[in-house]
């Protein structure tokens, strides 16, 4: 098992979220905020779910709070506006740092020193594309839309 999947986070409703299921399925993991100007990219993330769900793919969210207090929000409020606003399906852990001394477990291996691509956080809805054996596979700034061609090109040659 990867180091990746020998994770587990906490899902927003508190349960635990292990992440040895997604071994075999390739994942995008992207921090999210709920009051961004990137925000409506939950969007384009849940047609991505649905859309390549049953071909071994997921989405996981990870809320965010270090990038001007946009995600200020507890993880109940942050399940509803989701829900409510987007129809999200996809997994969301509860709020992680992804940035500093407090940097979570996930985020040292997706960005920390020693990574595939290493270096910090640059904003909300920066994306990493996990492999189905969980190495990371390709890093994508966030501005990089769901719908853009070069991640979904990198999303369908993962799955081939």
């Amino acid at each position: 098992m990867s180091a990746f999947h020998d994770l587990t986070l906490h899902a927003l409703d508190g349960q635990e979220l292990p992440l040895a299921p997604l071994k075999g399925k390739v994942v995008l993991v992207v921090n999210v905020a709920s009051k961004c100007g990137l925000t409506p990219q939950y969007a384009g993330l849940e047609r991505l779910q649905q859309t390549y769900a049953a071909q071994g793919f997921s989405v996981l969210g990870v809320p965010c709070n270090q990038f001007a207090g946009q995600e200020p929000d507890d993880e109940a409020a942050i399940a509803q506006f989701c829900s409510l606003n987007y129809g999200v399906t996809f997994p969301l852990s509860s709020k992680l740092e992804v940035n500093g001394s407090g940097r979570h477990p996930l985020y040292r291996l997706l960005a920390g020193e020693g990574a595939e691509f290493p270096g910090d956080i640059t904003w909300n809805f920066e994306k990493f594309l996990v492999g189905q054996d969980g190495r990371v596979l390709a890093r994508f700034s966030p501005r990089t839309a769901p719908d853009d061609p070069a991640l979904i090109q990198a999303i369908e040659k993962a799955l081939a």
